[in-house]
């Protein structure tokens, strides 16, 4: 069993998170590996794919759909508690197991418990046709 099967759906992992307004740009390749949520792991003919959602310290714009995380849930994630951080839910990066460049097969930081993870992907999917989506390979 590879590392690679411990990234699960609510896990955190350090992952390089391509932002929409620096793919926007053309660049190609996310800034610094960014602690981020996988939003879900989906099986996907013979691979599995990932839809993950970044994790950010900067407060949300007006306008900006996101959930600040609670500090217990920071605490369960591996994250610092004493930093205000929030899941962006405007866009994520979809990536494949199998074949990323991107995932390392490390231990994930933490995990979000169940009853926190399920309301923040049921918004987020309430929406997913107007997300934008970064395709990584």
């Amino acid at each position: 069993m590879s590392r690679l099967d411990d990234i699960r759906t609510g896990c955190v992992i350090r992952y390089p998170y391509l932002w929409a307004r620096e793919s926007s740009a053309g660049e190609t390749e996310g800034r610094k590996p960014r602690p981020t949520v996988v939003g879900l792991r989906l099986k996907r003919g013979r691979d599995d794919c990932l839809i993950l959602l970044p994790i950010t310290s900067q407060p949300p714009l007006p306008g900006t759909d996101a959930i600040e995380i609670p500090d217990t849930e920071k605490r369960r994630a591996g994250l610092n508690p004493d930093r205000h951080l929030w899941i962006v839910l405007d866009e994520y990066n979809y990536d494949e197991v199998a074949r990323s460049w991107y995932l390392e097969p490390v231990p994930p930081l933490g995990q979000f418990s169940r009853a926190f993870i399920l309301p923040v992907m049921q918004r987020f999917s309430a929406a997913i046709a107007g997300k934008t989506q970064i395709r990584r390979r």
